[in-house]
């Protein structure tokens, strides 16, 4: 069953630091199998929506999604990371 990755990022404190990781992230994410479905600030919010950036990414099972997060590549991302934002990542399993 698909899987997504969803990444809201509620605040970025160090922009070189975000930077950074997804110059390493990216690369990690797409490797794992990985395909970017959306990125960047919401075009439109509804309701209790907030205008903070938001990444989704399709993955074919919540195996690949957890193995990708759990993964020596991206562990390095975040490490790059390191408390540059405050972001909440939810891995959500897909409708079939």
């Amino acid at each position: 069953m698909t899987a997504y990755w969803i990444s809201i990022y509620r605040e970025i404190l160090d922009e070189d630091k975000l930077a950074a990781y997804a110059e390493l992230a990216g690369p990690a994410l797409t490797e794992a199998g990985g395909t970017f479905v959306a990125r960047g600030l919401p075009a439109k919010v509804y309701e209790a929506g907030e205008e903070t950036r938001t990444v989704v990414i399709r993955f074919d099972s919540m195996e690949a999604a957890e193995a990708a997060h759990d993964s020596p590549a991206y562990q390095k991302a975040l490490a790059a990371l390191d408390g540059g934002v405050v972001r909440e990542i939810r891995l959500v399993p897909g409708v079939e």
